[in-house]
């Protein structure tokens, strides 16, 4: 199997595996501020260091430069949001999410950056395919907004349906799988699939995401991992966002309970990275593309001869 580094791409045959991670960074002044999400940046009024969430801003740097970084870094598409899904977050007006959305997409479709929108509603998603987006990462998977499917399906976009139960102020109370957490997903996501189908959106333009870490319990997370092979079987590719998530910290926690520190959790992750490039993943989020390009070099050399260079 061939691996190739670069962010989530329009889709590509010869592109079956693909890693991003771009530097934190302002895209305009003031008090605007973004975050990293899995396919690249998304522009917000907060962001993470080292995946803690804070209002302390990042330099503003020119649109140009953060082109520049993200084509040193191999990556070919940038994520860009104006709502924040961390666990108990409240959601934004939607003229603030547009305010900080569309102004940045259009500088980086502008400067040919292929550019995804991370919005659960379908007004923003609107703006944003107008202003150059090419995917929707719709986090809610259609269901915040029933106006979302007809959007994206009188586009040419590509739709990422993420699994989701509820908004980030009540998704904890919602981590409930009695008949197990894959198979109970696996149908969740089915029905968006459906939903998405009918509504005009064709299988190919879909990707799915498990959604680790919304409504789900640490254990969860691990059995998803375990069972992508069933959730694959929907017919979509899939998108993994596992990179410095709390239940990393839960697993790697010191002797006195206490989590491990997100900037600690990189080997962990890299252990998640290679088990998904091994599992057929579309797309999956890093922070450290460095040592996510490290790992699946030699990953590739492993499962391919032919990969490792100098023969």
């Amino acid at each position: 199997m061939t691996t190739t580094v670069s962010a989530l791409s329009v889709p590509d045959a010869g592109k079956p595996f693909e890693t991003v991670d771009l530097e934190r960074r302002d895209l305009k002044p003031n008090d605007v501020r973004i975050k990293i999400k899995y396919a690249g940046i998304c522009h917000s009024d907060i962001h993470t260091v080292n995946g803690d969430w804070g209002p302390q801003p990042f330099p503003v740097v020119p649109g140009h430069e953060i082109v520049g970084r993200v084509v040193e870094a191999g990556a070919d598409v940038l994520d860009v949001g104006g709502e924040s899904t961390r666990p108990g977050a409240t959601r934004p007006l939607v003229a603030e999410e547009l305010a900080r959305v569309v102004p940045v997409i259009t500088e980086l479709a502008a400067a040919g950056v292929t550019v995804s929108v991370d919005t659960m509603r379908a007004e923003v998603a609107q703006a944003a395919l107008e202003a150059g987006a090419a995917i929707v990462n719709d986090v809610s998977g259609g269901l915040a907004d029933p106006t979302m499917l007809p959007t994206v399906a009188a586009s040419d976009a590509t739709y990422v349906a993420m699994h989701w139960r509820a908004h980030a102020d009540r998704m904890a109370d919602l981590a409930d799988y009695p008949d197990g957490v894959v198979p109970t997903v696996r149908d969740e996501l089915a029905d968006r699939v459906e939903a998405a189908v009918a509504a005009g959106v064709p299988l190919e333009r879909l990707v799915l995401d498990p959604g680790l870490g919304f409504a789900k319990r640490p254990a969860h997370n691990w059995e998803l991992l375990r069972g992508l092979d069933e959730i694959a079987s929907l017919g979509a590719r899939l998108l993994v966002g596992a990179s410095r998530k709390s239940f990393l910290g839960t697993l790697l926690a010191d002797a006195t309970g206490e989590p491990r520190p997100v900037d600690a959790r990189e080997a962990a992750h890299l252990a998640v990275v290679l088990h998904c490039a091994r599992a057929g993943v579309w797309a999956v989020r890093v922070h450290d593309v460095g040592s996510a390009c490290d790992a699946l070099a030699a990953w590739a050399a492993l499962e391919d001869p032919t990969s490792v260079a100098g023969g």
